[in-house]
């Protein structure tokens, strides 16, 4: 009985005060426990908000549903869904720690913790109260997604009909407008082929600094950190965003659509370098680096063989995706057929934007086609 009790539940207390990497597990997973237990109560006083106490939603199927079930307990509902956040920090934290003395909770089960007394005893996924939490969360989540983007299937397949006079100019292009068209495809797949290169040049190097397992020592982790965070940040903005900065700085044209595009490419191509030098075999730098090569050495003949396909199949991925943005930041006056087709859509003329539209899906196509054939004979 004794053996029992040291082995079972009451272990958990001395390995919790002993191990700090346990012990580190536990805060962790107590606050994504409440994390998620909060976001259930801000999730569902926003259901309870819209549906319930918004009138301006009653007008909806809701009304003859939900909303005549609530009005009396509609005060508590009121006061639910406008309690202070430091109100719903406390009780969800309460919450946290009578859930996770009771079961194995979400934060226990994603971060490897288990009550020893469940060790070997295996329930149905019902039972189990974590998978319910997560079957509870992506519920809401869908649930407030749809009250969000107000999906309203209604106008979609009722409402089809204005659509036809545009549909109709759009599928009967002006022929006349393919010549000047074609000139302007060709500025925009320039535009991608140029920020595509100089992208190549600058992410090759940043490429190698933003390699976590060939940086070593204190300047190197910097450097590392400094590069890869750039990179993060550059990524996260939009080619658009890009464009719209370059053509304050250098003025309308294809010059600023290709500055965005190469800064965009830039940070992609870094990422998608950096992450393949992570990968690399250690073998092979290891044994060049034995027979006594220098640091370059090592680089050209135990690095580069093993990148060499996979940089070149990233490229043409990026000069295609180049190819397609170019279209598209052409809208904000960054140049190329982009340009000619907003302008042409801003008129109503869907007639000349049919023909721009079918220019640049046929070279999607066309480049999207060969690109992944080339991609295939590297791969």
């Amino acid at each position: 009985m004794k053996d029992r009790y040291h082995a079972g539940f009451m272990t958990d207390k001395p390995s919790f005060l002993r191990d700090r990497k346990t012990t580190r597990r536990w805060i962790l997973a107590f606050v994504t426990d409440v994390a998620a237990l909060t976001y259930l109560w801000a999730a569902s006083a926003y259901i309870i908000n819209t549906f319930l106490i918004d009138e301006s939603s009653w007008n909806t199927i809701i009304y003859y549903s939900i909303a005549p079930l609530a009005r009396y307990s509609i005060y508590p509902l009121k006061s639910y869904a406008i309690i202070p956040w430091w109100m719903i920090f406390g009780v969800t934290a309460l919450a946290t720690v009578i859930w996770e003395i009771s079961d194995t909770t979400l934060g226990m089960r994603i971060f490897g913790l288990k009550k020893s007394r469940e060790a070997g005893v295996r329930r149905s996924w019902y039972k189990q109260s974590w998978t319910i939490a997560l079957l509870v969360i992506g519920t809401v989540t869908l649930i407030v997604a749809g009250l969000i983007t107000q999906v309203n299937p209604h106008a979609l397949f009722t409402r089809w009909g204005h659509t036809a006079v545009l549909w109709r100019q759009l599928l009967h292009p002006n022929w006349e407008m393919a010549g000047d068209g074609m000139r302007l495809l060709i500025v925009t797949i320039f535009m991608a082929v140029m920020a595509t290169l100089f992208a190549i040049i600058t992410a090759v190097p940043l490429s190698f600094l933003a390699a976590r397992n060939l940086s070593h020592g204190a300047i190197r982790r910097t450097i590392y950190f400094i590069v890869r965070t750039a990179a993060d940040i550059m990524r996260s903005i939009d080619a658009i965003i890009w464009a719209i900065v370059f053509i304050v700085w250098v003025r309308a044209g294809p010059f600023p659509g290709m500055l965005a595009l190469f800064v965009q490419a830039t940070a992609n191509l870094t990422k998608l370098y950096s992450e393949r030098l992570e990968s690399i075999d250690p073998g092979p730098p290891e044994a060049i680096r034995a027979t006594g090569a220098n640091r370059l050495q090592v680089i050209l003949y135990g690095i580069v063989p093993q990148i060499i396909n996979p940089y070149l199949s990233f490229t043409l991925y990026q000069w295609d995706i180049n190819v397609r943005m170019s279209t598209i930041i052409g809208l904000v006056g960054a140049g190329g057929i982009g340009q000619m087709l907003i302008q042409y859509m801003r008129i109503w003329d869907y007639s000349n934007a049919g023909m721009m539209m079918l220019l640049i899906m046929v070279t999607v196509w066309l480049i999207d086609y060969t690109s992944s054939r080339l991609r295939a004979k590297l791969s």
